[in-house]
């Protein structure tokens, strides 16, 4: 079943409208309306909803022509326009500019598949010839002197699409047949675990193709929690002791099994460094983001290990970015989750 474009599930900001007095609301809910009728459908981002008893979320739906993100940097599957749970908001709009082509003009949590540096295929590919980026299509090549996964490169075929939607869960597939022997089908499903304030994505990559393919892959959270902005009040926790391999002071610091804040960052300030101290297995892959002052946390765990981990975070957003290595066969499949547990301090 093809998922139809939902476009009735774009959150307002309820909570703030019904702290205004009556009269207050009426014209903010008429300008809304007007807004709404003045924009046509044809040219809103295709989104599905999709809720339990404990959360409700909407997604953007990959469209090569109207979707909200058509960068060629992040998987088009998954990217999560809002999601509420017990009263809290976890994901959002970010950044400040908006442009669909831009890489990182998404909302979390996204994933990026990278060959050591690179993309697949790339490296094999000459000038005007086409590489592989996973979740995303067939790119073109062109004369420069290394990838550049920030750019957007033009997209030569962007692959067969197909959703699936339930009422607490939503499955993208994306099948590609691509230069040099590389072909796979790619499955993530994102669902609700049934009464529990919990989403699960699952993934799935199939080698369809003749040659191996190798790849890494990690995802780029943008945690928000409740749009507050990132400080003293929020602290990242891990089950091992973390090592930053850059400088975070002084505005974070490491200590014991936590990474905190020094100072509230202020817009154009960044805290980021890769992260070290992580063992072999996949019990390490687990971290908690909470912020105090909301009273909220995330859990995220994986059941892969670690193979790389780099911490990066604005004023409006932290994001733990945990990789994990997949090597697949001809004719093999490779399998991951990655749970996300939503709940209060």
């Amino acid at each position: 079943m093809t998922v139809l474009p939902n476009y009735r599930n774009t959150p307002l900001p309820w909570r703030r409208l019904a702290a205004l007095p009556s009269a207050a609301v009426k014209p903010v809910l008429a300008a809304l309306a007007l807004a709404g009728a003045l924009l046509p459908l044809s040219a809103q981002p295709p989104q599905a909803a999709i809720a339990n008893s404990k959360v409700k979320a909407t997604l953007y739906l990959p469209d090569p022509t109207r979707g909200y993100y058509r960068g060629t940097r992040f998987d088009w599957s998954g990217s999560i326009a809002s999601l509420e749970a017990n009263g809290h908001t976890y994901f959002g709009k970010w950044f400040d500019r908006y442009d669909p082509k831009t890489h990182d003009a998404i909302t979390g949590p996204v994933e990026e598949f990278l060959t050591g540096d690179s993309a697949l295929g790339y490296d094999e590919a000459g000038p005007g010839e086409t590489f592989i980026r996973i979740g995303v299509g067939t790119l073109r090549k062109i004369q420069e002197p290394k990838f550049e996964r920030f750019k957007t490169y033009d997209i030569v075929d962007p692959g067969k699409r197909t959703e699936t939607h339930g009422a607490d869960w939503i499955e993208f597939t994306h099948e590609l047949t691509g230069p040099n022997g590389y072909a796979y089908l790619y499955t993530k499903r994102l669902s609700l675990t049934p009464g529990q304030a919990e989403l699960v994505i699952s993934h799935t990559l199939k080698n369809t193709g003749r040659k191996a393919i190798d790849t890494s892959v990690y995802n780029h959270d943008f945690y928000m929690i409740d749009n507050l902005p990132t400080g003293p009040d929020v602290r990242v926790v891990f089950p091992f002791a973390p090592q930053a391999l850059g400088k975070l002071a002084p505005l974070a610091e490491t200590s014991g099994h936590e990474l905190r804040y020094l100072t509230e960052l202020a817009t154009g300030q960044s805290a980021a460094s890769e992260i070290t101290g992580y063992g072999p297995t996949p019990a390490d892959y687990d971290f908690r983001v909470e912020n105090r002052k909301a009273g909220a946390g995330v859990r995220q765990r994986g059941d892969l290990p670690i193979s790389k981990l780099y911490f990066w975070s604005i004023r409006t957003t932290v994001c733990p970015e945990a990789y994990v290595h997949l090597h697949i066969e001809p004719g093999q499949e490779v399998s991951w989750k990655i749970r996300y547990e939503f709940y209060a301090l």
